[in-house]
């Protein structure tokens, strides 16, 4: 019995890495997820209590700046992407970056201030259901999520959900990119190997929280996006020390294991 788990150790380096020893009975206690985006209703019966702080950038004196915000989310983005943070990491701690307006829109200008504020505050993860097709903020937001991978800050970007290419989504080596698919189960997600998006989660027809106290069902890449940091938030609570290198290695290894096992499923029926 020995020798043959020997072999199996020896023949899948990645053995060890389960669910089940990677996030189980985890709730993301503890860990800091910032969402940049277009705020959060911090009244929602399943966020209130959840929101450790709520900022908004502001231009003032022609820089960006931030402050507290008491606007909430009139667009409803923001807190979609909350609920389903807290579905997946129930304890997680969540810091809201106000970027967008009511329309759910923005600049560039104040899309870099969010992801520059949330750096400097070392978040461990980072959640942007948001991008832009401006090649101007190439540079800019390839410099960001450089720094942000050598601070040791998470960032999970959702892919856009038209065929031109989005930035920083298409960053994937300083950042965990993901593209929505059909299926509820929020750690039963895929790998694309080669893509330029490279992780596949739950984002169509998802029910999730909306402003007032309500419920929607809402389908995009936005909202595959936060069903992974709610997952990396478990990664993190069990083992903090842990570098975004390794987080995707964990996510990817497991992520072709729900491919085997679904190929598997397949040719049984």
């Amino acid at each position: 019995m020995a020798r043959a788990r020997a072999a199996k150790t020896k023949n899948d380096l990645w053995g060890t890495i389960t669910p089940d020893t990677t996030w189980k009975g985890r709730t993301g206690r503890g860990v800091r997820v910032a969402i940049i985006d277009s705020g959060i209703d911090t009244e929602h019966p399943a966020l209130k209590g959840k929101i450790k702080e709520s900022v908004e950038a502001i231009q003032e004196g022609g820089r960006t700046v931030f402050r507290q915000s008491t606007a909430g989310d009139v667009a409803g983005h923001g807190t979609a992407c909350a609920g389903i943070i807290t579905t997946v990491a129930p304890e997680a701690e969540l810091y809201s970056i106000k970027v967008l307006g009511p329309n759910a829109s923005g600049s560039g200008e104040m899309f870099l201030a969010g992801l520059d504020y949330a750096v400097k505050q070392r978040m461990s993860v980072i959640n942007l259901s948001l991008g832009t097709t401006k090649p101007e903020y190439f540079g800019p937001l390839h410099d960001l999520l450089d720094r942000a991978y050598h601070f040791g800050c998470i960032v999970v970007a959702a892919a856009n959900n038209l065929p031109q290419p989005s930035y920083p989504s298409i960053f994937s080596s300083s950042l965990v990119s993901v593209v929505k698919r059909e299926g509820g189960d929020p750690f039963n997600f895929g790998f694309r190997y080669g893509q330029v998006i490279e992780l596949i989660a739950p984002g169509v027809q998802v029910r999730t929280t909306w402003p007032g106290g309500g419920y929607r069902q809402l389908t995009g890449n936005s909202f595959a996006c936060p069903h992974i940091a709610g997952v990396i938030a478990l990664i993190m609570e069990a083992y903090p020390g842990l570098t975004p290198f390794q987080v995707k290695t964990i996510l990817y290894t497991i992520a072709q294991r729900n491919q085997a096992n679904e190929d598997q499923h397949k040719q049984a029926s």
